[in-house]
This record gives C-alpha cells, sequence and structure tokens, in this order.
C-alpha cells in the first residue's frame, strides 16, 4: 500500500547495453582492468592505464542501450539524432534520413507496430553517413507489413563502421519502439512514409529513437 503522505519516487529508466556490443566492450574492459591491476604501487603505471579506462568508458558509453517510452504518433523515430534529409521519392513517399554521431545511442526501434516481412543485407562501401556517396555503403534493409500500409526502414554503415547486428527476423511481430537491432559507430537511418504521410520534423531537428514522432496529425 502506498503511504499517501510519502508518495513512492517513480523509478529511473534502466540502461543497458547493447545486445552485439560485446566484441568490442569485453576486450576493451578487460584491458583497462588489467591497466589498473598492473598500475597498483605506481605512479607512472596509472597515468599510463589513463587512456585504457578512458576507452572503456567511451565503449560503455556508445553501446549504452536506455529504456524509452512510451511513444505517441503513427509512427515515431527508428534513431537518436538530428534529422539529416527529408526527400520525396518518385513513388510518393517520403524519406527521412537520421544522422547518428558517436555520442548518440546506436540501438535502432520499430517506428511503429507490424510484421517483419523483409531483411535484406546489401554488402558496400564506408563512406561517411553524411556523404552523398554514402548511398553505395553497406545496409540492412527492413520492410515492414503495418496498419498504414509498408513502411521501410534502412540502417546504413558509416566510415567506421564494419557490422549492422539485426535483432529481429522475417515474419516476427514488432511492437512500436521495440529494439530492431545496432549500427556500431557512426551512422545513419532513414526511414520512408508511406505516401499520404506528413513528416513532423525538419532537417536540422534532434530525434529521439521510440519518442520523436516522424508523422503529423
Amino acid at each position: 500500500m502506498t503511504d499517501d503522505h510519502h508518495p513512492v519516487a517513480p523509478s529511473r529508466p534502466r540502461v543497458r547495453m547493447a545486445r552485439g556490443s560485446a566484441p568490442w566492450l569485453v576486450p576493451a574492459c578487460a584491458i583497462a582492468g588489467a591497466a589498473v591491476l598492473a598500475g597498483r604501487g605506481s605512479r607512472l603505471r596509472k597515468t599510463l592505464a589513463v587512456p585504457a579506462v578512458g576507452l572503456a568508458a567511451g565503449m560503455a558509453w556508445f553501446f549504452r542501450d536506455p529504456d524509452r517510452g512510451p511513444a505517441s504518433g503513427r509512427v515515431i523515430s527508428s534513431a537518436d539524432g538530428v534529422v539529416q534529409s527529408i526527400d520525396p521519392q518518385p513513388d510518393g513517399r517520403i524519406r527521412v534520413a537520421v544522422f547518428m554521431n558517436p555520442l548518440n545511442v546506436h540501438v535502432n526501434r520499430a517506428p511503429l507496430a507490424g510484421v517483419v516481412t523483409g531483411v535484406e543485407h546489401r554488402p558496400g562501401g564506408f563512406r561517411p553517413a553524411f556523404d552523398k556517396d554514402s548511398e553505395r555503403n553497406e545496409r540492412v534493409i527492413w520492410t515492414f507489413d503495418t496498419e498504414i500500409g509498408e513502411v521501410t526502414v534502412i540502417q546504413i554503415a558509416g566510415a567506421m563502421v564494419r557490422r549492422i547486428v539485426p535483432y529481429r527476423e522475417v515474419g516476427q511481430k514488432v511492437e512500436q519502439g521495440e529494439r530492431i537491432g545496432l549500427i556500431r559507430f557512426g551512422s545513419r537511418v532513414d526511414v520512408y512514409l508511406p505516401a499520404g504521410i506528413t513528416p513532423a520534423v525538419e532537417v536540422g531537428q534532434k530525434v529521439r529513437a521510440g519518442e520523436t514522432r516522424l508523422d503529423s496529425d
């Protein structure tokens, strides 16, 4: 029973490490731990351990995976970052491209509830995600069957990326805001709004995966 005179404080959002981060995070933490142990009793060795500890802390920050939501709106952002472009397509859809820098959360989320009907990996280059040549970069193309029609989400690798890690498979149901995959290091995510859906965001706007609404009423 809740004491009316002492209301329970809301719990803080839980932050976990992203699935697929272990190949980078575990070695960094192991090196940092070894450096700290080796630095005992020596000021010089302690100083030399600082870069290793900093690297591990940076990896932990990059691969953080905080809880998000609840969201409101038919279509929400799949990525944290800044809206890089909003481009009408020949078929009537509108592409909303979000650029993620290394400080953003890199776990991507489903823009709305539906069924995964396609997960296509296309190999390619690793140009900076803000470069026009990034259209030929490594990518994973997601297709969702939703209540507003087919929705496409594309995870695009950036200059430092060598792996996109999908969390879902064809045939699986997803809820709005549910985690669908991870891109390691700087990258971009495109959401294609179906024809007739008007964007509610603008170029340069900051967005958050699982929370920021992309479509207008």
